[in-house]
């Protein structure tokens, strides 16, 4: 009984220390793909686009929204 518990807390820590990790490593792709399809929304709705203030903008919204 005592090791089926044991066994049970150990796959519990290492799940936690496995989900932090990839919420680390992952939260950059997510907030890379958010960006590139705000750049691309504001291309498709914009008649003067200009990529690098689009980007910008579109960087400080998404910063914004986290914090």
């Amino acid at each position: 009984m005592n090791k089926k518990i044991l066994n049970y807390i150990i796959f519990i820590i290492i799940a936690v220390v496995l989900l932090y990790f990839a919420r680390n490593n992952y939260r950059d792709f997510n907030i890379n793909k958010a960006i590139s399809a705000c750049v691309l929304a504001k291309m498709q709705t914009s008649k003067n686009f200009d990529k690098n203030t689009a980007k910008k903008k579109c960087e400080e919204e998404i910063n914004k929204s986290i914090e």
